[in-house]
């Protein structure tokens, strides 16, 4: 009995569900995580320097290299271990160190990235951050804490995952340029749940900054959009008096059209990321179940406060591009329309000039035929009447006698042969 065959990517489909395990780490240690993004065009960058980049560092520790053509990583490094992922923008490098340090959030603690390796990147810093993973106090001692390391104002603490940790944070940049966050665990969890606890706060951090991304596309595009806009509203507004010169506003408005559909193309991908980075950021805070600790804000409460709101500016502007999009196609329609009318009113006129031009020129060709007729049978006659002369003298006939016999004759002769002259060239 033959084996079905199976779908050539069978395989892959299902271990791609496997991939990217979450790390499994003890308690206390500490984190350093690093995303890294090229500065333009990160979706179409070449992802064999990336994992180059990884295998360099790799290469410092001894390290086993990933396989080819990889987007995760995950193995020891000295007295490390390191996560890597590559992302459809950036890819991240996260290293794990058990204990903490004396100094809680040392920037000293980022030199596990050498600082010469990190020059060689290929790109640019989108995100770091120092994490502090330890067993959990009293509540009391957490404020004392939280209060000490954070700014207050924008302080975040909840209790995550049915009260097994409580996560803190401010969002802000420390002295030494990166994020800090605290994580603080019940001896009940489990060590694959403090992992995804970890793997969540990182990521949340690095889809909300990358998100952020979009609203500075749109600060770009602010004063561009408002001008476009203006000169939009001008030329609508003359288009409902009396146009003169329709034709060069037609133009002025598929300039206009040509712009926004410009500035649509080239900020399509960074909207879309966006509406999908925002996506991200909202599941993974669900996703953690967080109660609010103390009165504390949570981090969906600063989220609503601080990044709802510049989502929904970007989704504003990408709304406002499209309705002018629409305006300027629409009233480029209304345009046309005027001017194929008026063409059509210029092409109705010529046509009846031309009609009034024929009609004078058949008028003008009968009168020709009429000359024509005359002339024709006055020298038929004559011709006619040199020819009978001889013959009307015997018949006893005068040369006006003749003449005038003649003359009808051929005056009828000459009409109907022009006439039918006439009906053939017509």
């Amino acid at each position: 009995m033959s084996q079905l065959e199976d779908h050539p990517l069978r395989y892959q489909m299902i271990n791609e569900l496997h991939a990217r395990p979450f790390p499994v780490l003890t308690v206390p240690c500490r984190a350093m995580y690093l995303a890294i993004k090229p500065a333009v065009n990160a979706a179409a960058r070449d992802r064999d320097q990336d994992r180059a980049h990884l295998i360099a560092l790799l290469d410092r520790y001894g390290a086993k290299h990933p396989q080819p053509g990889a987007t995760h990583y995950f193995g020891e490094i000295g007295k490390y271990r390191l996560k890597w992922e590559s992302h459809t923008e950036f890819v991240t490098y996260t290293i794990f160190e058990e204990g903490l340090g004396d100094t809680p959030f040392d920037a000293r603690d980022f030199e596990a990235f050498p600082p010469d390796w990190l020059g060689d990147a290929p790109g640019v810093t989108i995100t770091s951050a120092l994490i502090r993973v330890e067993f959990e106090p009293d509540a009391s001692e957490i404020e004392r804490m939280v209060d000490t390391w954070f700014v207050d104002e924008s302080l975040a603490v909840s209790q995550v995952l049915d009260a097994s940790a409580v996560i803190a944070g401010d969002f802000r940049l420390d002295a030494a340029g990166h994020m800090r966050f605290a994580v603080f665990v019940t001896p009940q969890t489990g060590s694959r749940r403090i992992g995804r606890i970890v793997q969540r706060v990182c990521e949340i951090e690095t889809y909300k900054t990358m998100s952020m991304l979009g609203l500075t596309r749109v600060r770009e595009l602010g004063p561009q959009i408002g001008a476009i806009d203006q000169r939009l509203t001008t030329l609508m507004g003359d288009m409902t008096g009396n146009v003169s010169q329709p034709a060069e506003t037609l133009e002025a408005l598929l300039r206009v059209s040509s712009e926004l559909e410009n500035i649509l193309a080239r900020s399509s991908f960074r909207f879309g990321a966006t509406g999908a980075y925002e996506a991200l950021v909202n599941q993974r805070t669900s996703i953690l179940r967080e109660e609010r600790f103390h009165g504390r804000q949570t981090i969906a409460e600063f989220m609503m406060r601080r990044f709802d709101p510049a989502m929904r500016t970007v989704k504003a502007t990408e709304a406002r591009l499209k309705t002018l999009a629409e305006r300027a196609m629409r009233a480029g329609d209304l345009l046309r329309t005027r001017v194929d009318v008026e063409r059509s009113a210029q092409n109705q006129a010529l046509l009846e000039s031309m009609d009034r031009r024929a009609d004078a020129q058949l008028k003008l060709q009968r009168t020709v035929e009429g000359f024509s007729v005359a002339a024709i049978s006055y020298y038929a006659v004559n011709l006619l009447g040199y020819l009978s002369y001889p013959f009307a003298e015997g018949l006893g006939l005068s040369k006006g006698m003749t003449l005038a016999i003649l003359t009808p004759i051929v005056l009828v002769l000459v009409f109907f042969l022009v006439r039918k002259m006439r009906d053939r060239i017509h």
